[in-house]
């Protein structure tokens, strides 16, 4: 069976069982404060598990694409070393919540993989949760065990322990025990060796999980109890990949075709065929997988960066990099070539891929040849750590300074090390790293309390889009407390004005005030599993009081501004340069916005002014909110609504229209686009390959801009002789620097020819060496001109020039490549080591180095040293 059809007759299968068929969420999340990627299929039915949200169907299925790179599922060093293994893989799934239970869950499991898929009941093994003797004292799951023995013999059925048997969402929530089904896939002779039962979860690459039946029935508290939930869930996953290997009768993930069309295209590129090595085979498929994440990643909005999850990302692709570069001899960038091939494989099932080919491909272009010229500034950092070692030994911490600081590999830099005969100090590098995560974990380490609940929350709690303010009462809170912000306090209203943060905007600040006058002050406010959480400091005297929730009105004002800009800048890009340009980003608040979008080049003044232009003249036009709340997500498309990609919509939609701009959007705008007063461009930068970003200001922040620019103006003028014309005045003295500067130089050269004449009589021969030691009084290039005259004038030349500038010292040193051939003398060790007299450090080549430092004291005492490296 090929995969599109596995995948299709899973999702037929229960569709035929009373299930919903529903889309795939985004893998990287975005309104989540708890997870950065979308790790497990229930992710994005979390909210149904945790009560707070009724689902529209109690019976759903799909394939849900995910990530597991980091926290505690994290399998990125496993990926390409074993067969099973993967970042991005898709999780087949089927859920019930609160209908059906572990009955229909097991029988419906057989079902399909024996009489649908046609599997060989007798290479399954199933397990069941044996119990726990812990504090939780759970017992043995006897209903599933009973289930089993109705269906296969007691001998294929294993007692699982609370670590394989006993699945739980996190620290907190919803959770149970499960059962697993089992393959074995060996050889009838392999398997008459030793008994299927006894690999299962022992990491046999061919006795493997395919399929995980979690019986969600406990609900795990913060003191770490268990209780009953009021209603039992079922949450099954199944690993498409892994499926797809046994139908398709292989031996390995990656000889299905789910990878194979990716590993033949990289065999095309690179000239090494699949199979040759163990290394090249483990570089293959690391790539052929990481490429799926990137791309996947990229489609749903995150592209890579430094921080976040566009770390992660960032990481995954420099692994696929480094493992081309180490293995494959891969100098120029290349996997950016798969994503067409990848593009063509899955984009029916997922046409985000289809849809935004074009910018995958250009960020990972841009990534590699980023990471490429790493490479090769890292590989010279490393020569010259080898260089300076006397022992042979490079140390942690500077391993350490080289991943950290610079990006370079650990295991390339070992590698390396080896291959020179030199050791590294593996201990050292492992601490270091150690330290880092620690600092990390600190910094983020967040513990909360089990919710105290008091009242009842409407679904539909937010009545923020018509009131700043309204009558409330405390639902449920709980105390959290975390090493950066300290003591906090979640407060859930039974309903409220205040929005919480999503979709690019931040979330609303105010008050929660009592009839008493009490005032709690709301410091922030996020959504989590389809809840409000107002954060708040303390806690108000009596909880169960009535309340009135007041929000920041000047603050949200600014902020609906800075939004409703947002939407008329979109529309003035897509008019000014194109319908290509697409939404990739945006982060508004009350004093500024900012908003990335997909475009192949930086934006001219002129386009600026254009984009500038036009949205003024959308805020002129007075257009007023037409909104459309509950409209269904196809009309809204039909309408001309534009959705982004990578946001998780759901079946009914809001949407936004001012004028001929309309999109969907769940944030907050002003009434009439006159509200907003003026819109300004501040600053146009890029993000990334194809990825421009505009910053701007609204309303009071620019008002506020103009009258600083006009202060400034006032300023310069007040400085200049011809105040009524500035421009020309400025124009003046600019004309007038020009020719003093004309003048200095003239003046510099002539200094440096009479200096070179002193110089070349100070010169003395030292153990064979023309030497010269000595402070002089230029700048860096003409200290490094008159070097460089001297050495075209004198053979087997040695010169340390000492000058100070602005209180700070500089040392340059030139050695003619005579001596740094036959002497083995270099110039850039030499100022590396003189550096340290003036506090500062440097290096370059072997002929010309510079150091500087924050010493000039220290100068005197680093020209006397010079002549030690001759002697």
């Amino acid at each position: 069976m090929k995969s599109q059809d596995i995948r299709k007759q899973f999702l037929e299968f229960f569709k035929s069982k009373s299930h919903s068929i529903v889309p795939s969420a985004p893998m990287v999340l975005k309104d989540d404060p708890t997870l950065m990627f979308t790790n497990a299929g229930m992710v994005q039915f979390k909210e149904f598990f945790l009560g707070n949200s009724v689902p529209k169907n109690n019976r759903v299925t799909d394939t849900q694409k995910c990530l597991r790179v980091s926290g505690k599922h994290n399998d990125l060093e496993e990926v390409g070393h074993d067969t099973y293994h993967h970042t991005m893989f898709e999780m087949l799934g089927n859920w019930s919540f609160g209908d059906y239970f572990k009955k229909e869950a097991i029988s419906w499991a057989w079902e399909l993989l024996t009489e649908v898929y046609k599997i060989n009941p007798e290479n399954l093994y199933v397990s069941v949760f044996e119990g726990s003797n812990d504090k939780d004292n759970l017992g043995l799951d006897k209903d599933a065990l009973k289930l089993w023995k109705k269906i296969v013999p007691e001998e294929r059925i294993i007692y699982g322990n609370k670590k394989d048997n006993f699945w739980e969402m996190g620290d907190q929530g919803p959770c149970g025990p499960c059962s697993e089904i089992h393959i074995d896939i060996r050889s009838e002779e392999e398997k008459a060796e030793i008994p299927g039962r006894d690999l299962v979860n022992m990491d046999h690459p061919q006795v493997v999980e395919i399929w995980n039946l979690v019986f969600m029935q406990y609900n795990r508290k913060a003191n770490g109890d268990l209780e009953e939930l009021p209603a039992k869930h079922i949450d099954t996953g199944m690993g498409f990949e892994r499926l797809c290997m046994v139908l398709q009768n292989k031996q390995s993930n990656y000889d299905t075709d789910v990878f194979t069309p990716l590993l033949k295209e990289i065999e095309s590129i690179t000239g090494v065929k699949y199979g040759a090595s163990d290394d090249t085979n483990i570089a293959m498929r690391v790539i052929a997988d990481h490429v799926r994440a990137v791309a996947f990643s990229i489609a749903d909005g995150q592209l890579p960066s430094n921080t976040g999850a566009g770390y992660v990302i960032r990481r995954i692709l420099r692994r696929a990099i480094r493992y081309g570069f180490t293995f494959l001899n891969t100098k120029e960038p290349f996997i950016y070539k798969l994503v067409a091939i990848l593009s063509d494989q899955m984009g029916i099932s997922f046409p985000e891929l289809r849809s935004q080919k074009s910018l995958i491909e250009n960020v990972i272009r841009e990534e590699e040849a980023s990471f490429l010229r790493t490479l090769d500034q890292g590989l010279v950092l490393l020569e010259n750590l080898m260089k300076d070692s006397a022992d042979k030994t490079i140390s942690g911490e500077k391993a350490f300074e080289l991943y950290d600081t610079f990006g370079f590999p650990i295991d390339l830099t070992a590698l390396i090390l080896r291959e020179n005969g030199y050791d590294l100090d593996e201990k050292g590098f492992e601490a270091e790293l150690k330290k880092q995560k620690d600092r990390s974990r600190e910094a983020t380490q967040v513990s909360a309390g089990d919710w105290v609940e008091l009242n009842s929350v409407n679904e539909e709690s937010f009545v923020g889009y018509d009131e700043l303010e309204a009558e409330v009462k405390i639902a449920k809170y709980r105390k959290v407390e975390s090493k950066k912000k300290g003591e906090m306090f979640q407060v859930v209203l039974d309903k409220t004005p205040f929005y919480p943060e999503g979709g690019g905007q931040v979330g609303d600040k105010g008050v929660i005030l009592s009839s008493d006058g009490e005032a709690i002050e709301v410091v922030d406010t996020k959504k989590e599993n389809n809840q409000i959480i107002h954060f708040t400091k303390k806690l108000p005297k009596n909880t169960e009081a009535d309340f009135k929730a007041l929000v920041n009105s000047s603050e949200r004002s600014n902020t609906a501004s800075n939004h409703t800009a947002t939407h008329l800048l979109h529309q003035a890009l897509r008019s000014v340069l194109g319908n290509h340009v697409e939404q990739k980003g945006s982060m508004v608040q009350s004093g500024y916005l900012r908003f990335d979008f997909s475009h192949f080049s930086k934006v001219s003044s002129e386009e600026l002014q254009k984009v500038e232009k036009f949205v003024n003249a959308r805020i002129r036009e007075s257009l007023k909110l037409e909104e459309q709340r509950g409209i269904s997500y196809n009309e809204a498309l039909e309408q001309g609504a534009i959705a982004l990609f990578g946001e998780k919509y759901g079946d009914s939609v809001r949407a936004i229209r001012f004028g001929d701009s309309m999109e969907l959007c769940g944030g907050t705008h002003v009434k009439n686009t006159s509200d907003i007063w003026y819109f300004k461009i501040t600053g146009e930068s890029a993000v990334a390959s194809g990825i421009r970003r505009i910053e701007a200001i609204t309303g009071e922040a620019a008002i506020n801009y103009f009258e600083k620019q006009t202060n400034i103006l006032e300023e310069i003028k007040s400085g200049l002789k011809n105040a009524n014309d500035p421009v020309k005045a400025i124009s003046n003295l600019q004309d007038e620097n020009i020719s003093l500067k004309r003048q200095v130089e003239i003046l510099l050269k002539d200094k440096a020819k009479n200096l070179k004449s002193e110089l070349k009589e100070e010169v003395k021969s030292l153990n064979g060496v023309n030497f010269l030691s000595r402070k002089v009084d230029l700048d860096a290039a003409g200290i490094k001109d008159l070097a460089f005259q001297l050495g075209e004038e004198i053979d087997d030349l040695f010169i340390l020039f000492g000058t100070e500038q602005d209180g700070k010292a500089l040392l340059s040193c030139y050695i003619s490549k005579s001596l740094t051939e036959e002497r083995d003398l270099n110039a850039g060790q030499i100022v590396r080591e003189l550096g340290k007299y003036i506090q500062g450090g440097g290096g370059g080549q072997p002929f010309f180095a510079t150091a500087g430092g924050k010493n000039p004291v220290g100068l005197n005492e680093a020209l006397q040293k010079a002549e030690s490296f001759i002697k």
